[in-house]
Parts: C-alpha cells; structure tokens; sequence
C-alpha cells in the first residue's frame, strides 16, 4: 500500500502535463486517493464515486476554508467594479497629464512602480501599467515586447513577495490546512526572503529600466519596426482615479487592520482567513457605494456586475476547493509521510529545495498556472517539513518560487497574455523575449537554493 499511496499525485501531475487540464487533474487524483482509502479499508470500490463528493463536501465543514471560497468571489466582484468605474483609466491620464514618462528611464520606471502599487492581483497590475505606458514606449522607441516583458516580470513575483493580497490569501488558507508547527501566517511572511525567484527576477526588472538596456531576442526585437499605436484608452467623462484608488486601499489597510484585530495586537498571530475576507467585503462594498452614489448604475446594474465578476473566476475557486479536497484526502491515505520517508532514504536533503522548485517550474509552466502548482505541491511538501524536521520557509519558498517561475514562461498563462494584450505584443514574440531573462533568473534559483541547503540543513 506504501507505494501506492503515490499514485494521487503522480496521476495529477501525469494528467497536468497530458492534458494541461488543472481541474480535471485534482478530480481524477482525489478519485483515486478515495478508490486507495476504501481498498485499504475494504470496503466497496464502487463507491469511490460518492466517496470523492463527499471528500468535496467535506471542504465546508472548515470555516476557514469557506472563506477561502467566498474571499475568492468577491475579488471578482471587486475586479468588475474597478473596471466598470473606469477609474484604472482615469488615474492613467492622470498621470500622463502631469509630465511622467519624459525619458526611456522614467517611463520605464513608472511601468515598473505601477505594477509595483498595483499588488493586489497580477492581472490587475499589468493591465493598469500596460494600458499606462503603451503610448509612452512608442513615442520614446521602445518596443512592446520591452513593455510586456517590464509589467509581466513585475505582477506575479510582486504579488507573491508583498503577500497582502489574493495570492498570500490563497496559500495562507492552504497551509493551515497542512498541520505545520508554528503560526501559518508567520512561516508564510518568513519564505520573502527565500524566494530567490521573485528576487532576482525584479532585479534583473529594476536593472532593465534603470540602465535601459535589453540582451538576447529582446535586444534583436528592439531593432525591428514597431507596428503603431491603435489603441487610445479613453475614460468615461464623469470616471475618478478615486474610483479605483479608494477601495485598493480600503482592501490593503482594511487586510492590515483585521489581521491586527484578529491577532489581538499582533498582526503575525492574525487570522488570515479571516482578515482578507473581511477587508475585500469591505472594499466590494465602498466601490459599490461610490458607484451607486455617482448614479452612474443602478443597483440592480452593479448587482449584475458583481456577479458577472464573480462568474469569471469560478474556475479558479474551483481549483481552490478541490486542492482542499486533494490535501485532506492525500493526508488520510498518508502519501506525504511515505514521501517523506522515501525522500530521505534516497534523495539527499540538500538536494530536495531545488528540487521542488524545478518541479514546481515544470508544472506551472504546462498548465500555465502558479495557483495549479502550489495546490499540487504544498500537499506534498508540508509532510517532507514535519517528518524531517527541515526549514518550512525554504521549502514553501521553493514552491512558491518554482510556481511563479514556470506561469511566467509559459504561453497558456493568463497573465503572460494578459501581459502581451495590454502592452500590444504578439504573444509569441513576448514569450520568446522575456525566455531569456526568465532562464537566468531560475538558474541562479537553483543555485541559490542548493547553496542554502548545504547551509541550513
């Protein structure tokens, strides 16, 4: 039964790089670590059907991860509204009003710092700093593929350092699900400075823009004629920056000071959970009120809004709920502590930070999503962390890293066309200028994390 414990994660992982289907991947690993559990308690397979619903089901019974559920919606209703006000646009005229972006370096850095302020969600980021400095980057002779590879390498490793935000929610509700020694909240704040990927990549962002110089198929781009400007981002007439400004900073300070309350003073101890659904109900509601109040909708517009927001991201709460529903059920059929064993007896320590990392690269990089990775991989290394007492925030690091690392490269990442949409690359191109870079930063990763292996394990 040992080694038939592995097949969960093998048939996800198989299944992700098959089919690069996340969702039908954790479907099909949870119905076999069900089918597992009933031969080992021998009882009915044919039930392994109703057995994997209710290993669904059972992800409810936790109030910490129905908020997870909820928290994951109501970011798609606030993502609506800030569209629909108009107000990401208002704030990018704004600023062009004021005389930013006069030389290569500081259009360049305003790209950079844009993505930078806007971490509350990747997406969101490199539509405002895209849609910010497309006409900027033209005017000036800088390419779009400069452009997409600036607002790409900035959203996600910015996302998943700053950790106020859907990502740091995210991975906080699934390692308290994981049984980890300590405060969830303190070993996540404790993989930053870990997390070699995100680091490196933003400074190789800053060095791009500050010295204005680009390498490799990005540098040959750049000496190709650049398609013209075809898009003039227009505000509607009665559109605020506050429209967007305001409830991005009632979600991160509102964040700040509920996981203080909940901590009782101590913002490490706070409950995260409970903080970031609290503070995007909060901001859901002042940009709803802003809106209605402006009488530019109705309520029952913004309530059809709100929902169609919601519906976008249904499959990404779906690939939360199921990753709850795969970690609860691999933990019962013990795979983690069989791995564990396996790990030790076979790999050598220094080598299992690394390793993480490029697996995570691997399978983020198929199926174009870090959130797909990190449900597949923090199952499998919180176990390596308890029973052989390594370094949490390394490893988690690693994963984290490794997931970020392969959505960035991919061309199936939402973000990575996302990138290339707002910055009006072809999609291709940005992926094979931004490779480069991307490379350089994951092999150094690597290095860096065999390095503090040898010195921390």
């Amino acid at each position: 039964m040992d080694w038939l414990t592995l097949l969960p994660p093998l048939v996800a992982i198989i299944v992700v790089f098959w089919r690069k289907e996340v969702i039908v991947a954790l479907l099909l690993a949870i119905f076999t670590s069900e089918l597992l559990l009933l031969l080992h308690h021998q009882q009915p397979l044919w039930s392994a059907g109703a057995a994997m619903l209710e290993r669904i089901i059972a992800v409810f019974s936790s109030a910490g991860n129905t908020r997870i559920l909820i928290f994951s919606l109501l970011v798609g209703a606030l993502l609506a509204y800030v569209r629909e006000s108009g107000g990401v646009t208002a704030m990018v005229n704004s600023l062009l009003k004021r005389g930013f972006g006069k030389t290569k370096r500081s259009a360049s850095l305003m790209t950079v710092f844009t993505g930078v302020f806007i971490f509350i969600e990747s997406n969101l980021s490199v539509l405002t700093a895209g849609i910010l400095s497309r006409g900027l980057f033209e005017k000036l002779g800088m390419s779009r593929a400069r452009l997409a590879y600036l607002i790409d390498s900035t959203s996600a490793p910015i996302c998943i350092l700053i950790l106020l935000n859907g990502w740091g929610a995210y991975v906080l509700g699934m390692l308290e699900q994981q049984q980890l020694p300590g405060s969830s909240v303190a070993t996540l704040w404790a993989t930053i400075p870990f997390n070699f990927y995100a680091l490196i990549t933003l400074a190789l962002v800053f060095y791009t823009a500050i010295s204005g110089k680009v390498h490799g198929a990005l540098a040959k781009h750049e000496q190709q004629p650049q398609p013209p400007q075809d898009i003039q981002p227009q505000a509607p007439s009665n559109s605020k920056a506050r429209y967007m400004l305001v409830p991005l900073t009632v979600m991160v300070v509102g964040m700040i000071a509920f996981m203080v309350i909940t901590g009782d003073g101590n913002l490490t101890a706070g409950d995260g959970s409970k903080s970031v659904l609290y503070a995007t109900a909060l901001a859901c509601l002042v940009a709803y009120l802003m809106l209605l109040v402006s009488r530019r909708n109705s309520h029952q517009q913004l309530v059809t809004i709100g929902f169609k927001g919601m519906s976008e991201l249904l499959p990404l709460v779906t690939i939360v709920l199921l990753s709850l529903a795969l970690g609860a059920s691999v933990r019962e059929l013990g795979t983690g502590t069989f791995l564990a064993g396996l790990v030790g007896d076979y790999l050598p320590l220094v080598l299992i930070t690394p390793m993480l990392f490029i697996a995570g690269a691997l399978i983020s990089f198929t199926t174009g999503t870090s959130w797909g990775t990190f449900a597949i991989l923090i199952p499998i290394a919180a176990p390596l962390i308890i029973a052989l007492d390594l370094p949490a925030p390394l490893l988690l690091a690693a994963v984290l890293g490794g997931g970020v690392f392969g959505d960035h490269c991919s061309p199936i990442s939402d973000t990575t066309a996302v990138s290339a949409l707002a910055s009006g690359s072809d999609l291709l191109d940005h992926v094979r200028t931004q490779l480069p870079y991307a490379l350089v930063a994951g092999g150094l990763t690597v290095i860096l994390y065999t390095v503090a292996s040898w010195l921390m394990l």
